[in-house]
């Protein structure tokens, strides 16, 4: 590898590391700030696209007398309308769920940047196959793994705390025909299954294979050096 190539990734890996964690830190401002969402709160309707269609977006004040406005979606030329009468609950199940989750994304991203910016600065150092640099292999291995699994159980409660509040509080009309959402069902973690097939799981296995190896591969690399 060109002595070039391990300063740039090191340098990459540094401003990905630093910009994760200003990201973190807004997300854990925004907790802390604790924001709702305004009784006499709107905008639009606003111009945009549901499955291809065009469709009308709006946040309307109260129409039914109960002290918060409604979120509306106009789409299919009509033909189709959604409205959710409390859209203050899913702001709250949004900083209750959402924003905690993010935060671990967050997280994770920041300390597998630093990892890496330690990694790249082993090997710009000459220091690629070390027990040190093989111990950053395997710890940004196991941390992927350990984030596939924490996101899918953040992932599973947010999408079934979400999908409860949308169920109670959202009225879908297609040609004027009501339509009601079915039911949530089970407990908020029986939608949670294991992340086999993530991205984020396939790639920690993949790392920590190539961890083994290198670590083997060192530990050849020493028994040759006594042996000679």
């Amino acid at each position: 590898m060109s002595p070039f190539l391990p300063k740039l990734f090191r340098s990459v890996f540094t401003v990905l590391a630093v910009l994760t964690a200003c990201a973190a830190v807004a997300i854990i401002v925004v907790l802390a700030i604790d924001p709702t969402l305004p009784p006499d709160a709107r905008f639009g309707p606003l111009r945009g696209d549901v499955l291809g269609q065009p469709a009308a977006i709006a946040l309307q004040p109260d129409a039914k007398g109960q002290g918060q406005p409604a979120f509306t979606v106009t789409a299919f030329r009509g033909n189709v309308a959604m409205t959710v009468d409390k859209p203050a609950g899913v702001v709250e199940l949004f900083k209750t769920y959402g924003l905690p989750l993010l935060l671990i994304h967050a997280v994770f991203f920041t300390a597998l940047f630093e990892l890496l910016r330690r990694l790249f600065r082993n090997v710009g150092r000459g220091e690629s196959f070390t027990p040190q640099s093989v111990r950053l292999v395997q710890i940004i291995g196991a941390s992927l793994v350990v984030f596939a699994f924490l996101s899918a159980v953040g992932e599973s409660w947010f999408a079934y705390g979400m999908y409860a509040h949308l169920v109670e509080h959202t009225e879908i009309a297609i040609s004027g025909t009501p339509v009601r959402l079915p039911p949530a069902e089970g407990p908020p973690w029986s939608g949670f299954r294991l992340p086999i097939g993530s991205t984020a799981f396939l790639s920690g296995l993949l790392v920590l294979a190539l961890a083994e190896v290198f670590r083997q591969g060192l530990a050849l690399q020493r028994d040759n050096e006594l042996t000679v």
